[in-house]
């Protein structure tokens, strides 16, 4: 995602430091190993940028999760109910499946989005040399 360097997209959909975007904020790039999902470092090593500006600071995502699962079942909606053609049950068989899918995706990308509403990429902190 070179194009996107520099952007809030690209923090957004790579998971990357706000600030810098050179390194994940996450332990495990891998959300799928539910037990590491929310797992992330103190700070970036990169530009020191501390990930939890104050105690419970994430919990704000909870209120990011609402939208974005929304988007996700309602493209899981327009998907199997437009395109294949499925009956409403089964289209609620589907949304139901996707959300269950997709929630440690959905979690990453509210905690991400949230971030991204406090914090901005520093094109100077992007040149530091890592310690």
């Amino acid at each position: 995602m070179g194009i996107l360097k520099g952007t809030k997209l690209n923090s957004i959909l790579t998971g990357k430091c706000p600030v810098c975007q050179n390194e994940s904020m996450y332990k495990n790039s891998n959300p799928y190993i539910l037990s590491e999902t929310l797992k992330m470092h103190e700070r970036c090593s990169h530009c020191g940028t501390k990930y939890k500006i104050e105690p419970s600071f994430f919990y704000g995502a909870m209120y990011v999760s609402y939208p974005v699962g929304i988007a996700f079942a309602t493209a899981a909606f327009v998907i199997t109910y437009f395109f294949f053609e499925a009956t409403l049950v089964n289209t609620f068989i589907a949304i139901v499946g996707t959300m269950v899918v997709f929630m440690p995706v959905i979690m990453r990308l509210a905690r991400n989005i949230w971030i991204n509403f406090f914090m901005k990429y520093d094109p100077s902190k992007d040149q530091l040399v890592s310690k």
